[in-house]
């Protein structure tokens, strides 16, 4: 069994396929004697490519059916924002029990709205995500000695993007809450979502409630 969110929302049912390239960002060079060697480097981001379908009608498959302007609004935003969000794909056994998830920040690069006549007033949606990774700037200050004008004084500075706010003993979650967004605004580590988790007995971290409190 299988659960797609995007920013939170989720899919009315799982597409049939899902794409995840890793492309390396290795460079081959030649070089005098030795011949053709390879550099190693960082991999490239990751691209994630799926298709899935926006019913008109809640079919008995569809597990969360909700109008299919909210998912056109909810690309639109997600495209023209500028800002990362999670995808998350749930999977767990027909018995409940959680197997394992993909959980990132990602970047909506571009997405297509298809429409066939066979399909009925259903929509067919083609969305290209693209992993994102945080990242910090450095603020440089350069002073100079009126006395002396070849003096100068360089400073760095790091400043993060983003900073984390002080933890807090419990959290009640709301409408649009996901639990790696919690750990991140709290704890500041998105990651310990699996911690946080296990700690308040929650068998899919993917699945939380409104009005559920979490304790960390």
């Amino acid at each position: 069994m299988y659960d797609f969110y995007i920013d939170s929302l989720m899919l009315p049912y799982a597409p049939e396929k899902l794409a995840v390239s890793i492309d390396g960002a290795n460079k081959t060079v030649d070089l005098i004697n030795i011949g053709q060697v390879n550099i190693l480097k960082n991999p490239k981001l990751t691209d994630i490519e799926f298709e899935f379908t926006i019913p008109d009608t809640k079919y008995p498959y569809v597990k969360e059916f909700k109008e299919q302007n909210v998912y056109l609004s909810k690309l639109e935003e997600l495209i023209t924002s500028k800002k990362p969000f999670r995808f998350i794909v749930s999977r767990a056994k027909s018995q409940g029990s959680f197997l394992d998830d993909t959980n990132m920040l990602v970047s909506l690069e571009n997405y297509k709205i298809i429409e066939d006549a066979k399909a009925g007033f259903d929509i067919t949606i083609s969305v290209k995500l693209r992993q994102y990774k945080e990242y910090g700037t450095k603020k440089v200050t350069i002073t100079q000695d009126k006395k002396k004008s070849d003096n100068k004084k360089i400073s760095v500075k790091s400043k993060n993007i983003r900073t984390a706010k002080a933890p807090i003993k419990t959290y009640t979650v709301k409408q649009v809450d996901t639990l790696w967004a919690i750990c991140k605004k709290q704890l500041g580590d998105g990651e310990k979502y699996k911690e946080v988790a296990k700690k308040n007995n929650i068998s899919n971290p993917n699945v939380i409630k409104p009005g559920q409190v979490i304790k960390f």
